[in-house]
């Protein structure tokens, strides 16, 4: 990947975390621009995403603005080097073009805090499952793409150590599973199943739950691997999605999630409220 295929998700998080870090020293793109011994473009475009940064430059950018922590240092180099890094859905076709930023996410974190309340998170999705929902709206043709693209996502559940998922799902999702009770009654196995693995917390916020909160549409939280606090938000809609990066908006959200966990059912009660919901697709 060259200059040209910027900017990218990740070039803007660095470029984003460099302007934050500008702004705490008070110092203007001009003023950093001569202590580098080069041109303001060349800073804007790096805080803007549209320019990858070598380590030479990084280093000194983090010298000037007093960045001593370590780990925070090399979180930073790393995530210059991967600007440049060769996804897997890199070459799966303009299809995937608008979940490129999602997936980027994703596979960066090793928290992903997941509130669906009309469907079943992707991840924990069914093939069957994923085919009737993407067949109900979507030209026979992008199907299969899509289902492999969703697939391919669940093998970092298989991750125990690096990844971790947890989700909450409102109980109206599991009521409106498309397809055949046989279907159904797959999906929500394997909704409790995997429920059970190590590093996957699955809560069932249940009909008759009251919480303080506003009703919310579909929304991530995503921690990047080495970070201890949440970092990005993601909010869903109809076309695609909206990441939030601001403190103040990233912390209202993990408020929201605090809320709608605690309104939830445990993992071991939702686990019995899905096997109630099997057996009736059963009988």
């Amino acid at each position: 990947m060259d200059q040209r295929s910027l900017p990218t998700m990740r070039s803007k998080r660095l470029g984003s975390e460099l302007r934050r870090l500008r702004g705490h020293r008070n110092l203007t793109v001009s003023d950093v621009a001569k202590r580098l011994g080069c041109g303001q473009p060349k800073i804007s475009q790096i805080e803007n995403g549209n320019r990858g940064i070598r380590a030479g430059d990084l280093a000194a950018l983090l010298d000037l603005y007093e960045v001593t922590d370590d780990k925070y240092r090399q979180r930073l180099r790393k995530l210059a080097v991967d600007v440049y890094k060769v996804d897997w859905w890199t070459q799966q076709g303009p299809l995937i073009d608008a979940l490129r930023d999602y997936l980027t996410l994703e596979s960066d974190s090793g928290l992903v805090r997941v509130y669906e309340p009309t469907l079943v998170p992707g991840m924990l999705q069914t093939e069957a499952y994923m085919r009737q929902l993407f067949t109900a709206r979507l030209p026979a043709g992008q199907v299969d793409a899509l289902v492999d693209t969703r697939l391919k996502r669940k093998e970092l559940l298989d991750d125990h150590l690096g990844f971790r998922l947890r989700a909450v799902v409102d109980e109206p999702a599991l009521h409106r599973i498309m397809g055949t009770r046989a279907t159904v009654a797959e999906q929500l196995r394997y909704l409790e199943h995997v429920g059970r693995r190590p590093n996957v917390t699955v809560q069932v916020l249940p009909l008759k739950a009251r919480f303080a909160v506003d009703q919310f549409a579909a929304f991530s939280l995503f921690t990047f691997r080495g970070q201890s606090s949440i970092d990005v938000a993601w909010l869903e809609y109809l076309t695609g999605g909206t990441l939030l990066e601001q403190e103040v908006d990233v912390q209202a959200y993990a408020r929201a999630w605090e809320g709608l966990t605690a309104a939830a059912l445990s993992p071991s009660d939702s686990r019995r409220l899905i096997r109630a919901l099997i057996e009736e697709n059963e009988s």
